[in-house]
């Protein structure tokens, strides 16, 4: 028996930008883009994994989640500590300059981290993406 991480999911409340970031800053093709306007659920991934999506969502979007809780949710997204991604990179330095270039002329997200060995053995970078979500990226 075989499992799969099939789906991962991010929260995206500017469902343009955090596209932008996921296609054009670190080279992700759209599998799928379903809704309109801020409620899009749009799947995105690497295109040597076809069997793997993160899929980008309207926060907070399910009817089961009160208005108390949509303003936490907004809240901690603000801050950036509502969820994170990690992520590997065969090149990482050109992946975090791809990432960086799209960040500054953009506008949007944020570079927390340029590429340096970690104590604990991996050799890394982070960002946060136009949603706030921490994305880090490890040498593959």
């Amino acid at each position: 028996m075989s499992v799969i991480i099939a789906s991962a999911f991010l929260p995206a409340d500017d469902p343009e930008k955090s596209l932008g970031f996921f296609r054009d800053a670190l080279g992700f093709e759209v599998r799928q883009d379903v809704g309109q306007g801020t409620m899009r659920w749009i799947t995105v991934g690497p295109p040597a994994q076809p069997e793997t999506g993160i899929v980008l969502h309207p926060p907070a979007a399910d009817p089961g989640v009160s208005d108390e809780e949509r303003r936490t949710i907004a809240v901690l997204m603000a801050k950036g500590v509502y969820t994170a991604l990690s992520l590997a990179a065969d090149d990482l330095q050109g992946t975090f300059d791809r990432a960086k270039a799209w960040v500054e002329k953009e506008g949007v997200g944020e570079v927390l981290q340029e590429p340096e060995d970690q104590p604990w053995g991996v050799r890394d970078c982070s960002f946060r993406d136009p949603a706030g979500n921490l994305v880090r990226i490890n040498q593959r």
